[in-house]
């Protein structure tokens, strides 16, 4: 079996094992807590930011209130889930020159990493995204670099540069840089000589050749089964040159991934591309919650914890009751609208929600709920606490002073109530149609 599923199954049995009771169990935390160490080691992951986001997991298990009608095992994957793409952080944006013409990447990293195939694959996919790219060859130490890097991109019309014979990589690098930005072209790879740590002849050429282009982006190319010592070796790049993001070579079922959270960690740069195959095809943007879902074998990962997000807002299960008999005010509905915004835009709460019988809202519908939370959080608060409780007595006169005092519409108010109205049926439809409804809160109807 191979080291990437082996991190991946050592994870799965780990969470399998954790019960789905509500109750806290200590034991069961810690058990669970022991799985996942003894995973990310296996998997190449730092012994110190094992420990670091072991105890971040624990606590958290341990101390956060389970929501109601979620299993402590849906709220423990969350957690787990949470902890370990907080470390790899957000999804990065699509790759942007943002307006830099050419916009100059340096590649750096040591050798074996897959540098130079890692430089054509790279163009390659940008090219494909719409860019002009070169690259400039200015490895001076590995024989047949260029010639590799022209016959994996002279193929695909992608220029490339170098100056085989001559020892100067630095120069080279200028020269291939200022050729290619004659070109009118997008973007410009610099390809440099693989390099280890304790290496300080080449470490200092990278830093000055750094300093001779002051690249757009510094990437660090990085081997994904090189395991911890991937740390050591990211935290030395960057002290050189600044790194701006990193690229994981060989990410497919041969390699742990570990090493490439090590260096995420260690330098504070994002993953921002992945190698998959030896294909120049085989290349692609990282998704940060893809990697963490197949690790934790959830392909659904989202939905899961979205569901307990939704979960975690706040409303009693009196409140819960309550508005599903149709017995809820005014401000109750919109408190509640306003909980559920905490969580984000309405077009992405509802996107997971799935009610019978009400049909989708298009975006332009949605845009207006949007404006008309706020219209309506005003019209509230110029209410009395009579017609909040029973909007049955709001007659004309009561309907002008509220739009009066909130400054918006009559119409506004009426439209209030009509929505007030709409939502008291829709939630007695939804009691009728055995909506998926937390089970505890269910059983107590």
């Amino acid at each position: 079996m191979s080291p990437q599923l082996d991190i991946g199954r050592m994870l799965r049995e780990a969470i399998g094992r954790f019960p789905s009771a509500p109750g806290v169990d200590q034991r069961a935390v810690e058990e669970l807590v022991r799985g996942i160490q003894r995973a990310l080691i296996v998997g190449d992951v730092d012994v110190l930011l094992v420990k670091q986001l072991s105890d971040r997991i624990k606590k958290r298990a341990l101390e956060e209130k389970l929501p109601p009608g979620i299993s402590r095992k849906d709220h423990v994957v969350k957690i787990v889930y949470e902890e370990m793409t907080q470390l790899l952080g957000p999804q990065p944006p699509r790759f942007s020159t943002r307006g830099k013409k050419p916009y100059v990447i340096m590649l750096v990293g040591i050798q074996g990493s897959g540098k130079t195939t890692t430089a054509a694959k790279l163009a390659h996919y940008l090219a494909r995204e719409g860019y002009k790219v070169g690259v400039v060859c200015a490895d001076t130490y590995r024989p047949g670099a260029y010639e590799q890097l022209t016959q994996l991109l002279e193929p695909r019309g992608i220029p490339a540069y170098g100056e085989p014979g001559s020892k100067d990589a630095v120069k080279i690098a200028r020269n291939g840089v200022d050729f290619l930005k004659r070109q009118n072209l997008d973007v410009v790879i610099v390809d440099t000589a693989g390099r280890h740590k304790e290496q300080e002849g080449l470490m200092d050429e990278m830093r000055r050749m750094e300093q001779a282009l002051k690249p757009d982006e510094v990437m660090l190319v990085i081997d994904g089964t090189i395991g911890q010592t991937a740390k050591q070796h990211a935290e030395a790049f960057n002290k050189a040159t600044k790194l701006g993001s990193i690229i994981v070579t060989k990410l497919d079922t041969s390699a742990k991934g570990g090493g490439a959270l090590s260096a995420v960690a260690a330098t504070g740069a994002q993953i921002k591309f992945i190698g998959v195959g030896e294909g120049i095809g085989d290349f692609e943007q990282f998704k940060p919650s893809g990697f963490i879902a197949s690790l934790l074998g959830v392909p659904d990962i989202e939905a899961v914890v979205e569901r307990v997000k939704l979960a975690e807002v706040e409303m009693s299960e009196e409140k819960v009751k309550a508005m599903l008999s149709g017995r809820f005010t005014l401000e109750d509905m919109v408190n509640q609208i306003k909980e559920l915004r905490k969580m984000g835009p309405l077009q992405k709460i509802l996107s997971k929600l799935s009610i019978p019988g009400i049909p989708e809202l298009p975006a332009e519908e949605l845009e207006k709920a949007e404006e008309r939370i706020k219209k309506w959080t005003a019209i509230i608060q110029s209410m009395t606490q009579d017609e909040k409780t029973d909007p049955g007595i709001l007659n004309d006169s009561r309907i002008r002073r509220i739009a009066r005092g909130a400054g918006v519409s009559e119409r506004d108010v009426k439209e209030l109530i009509k929505n007030y109205q709409m939502t008291k049926r829709m939630m007695k439809n939804m009691k009728r149609a055995k909506w998926k409804m937390p089970k505890q809160l269910m059983r107590s109807m």
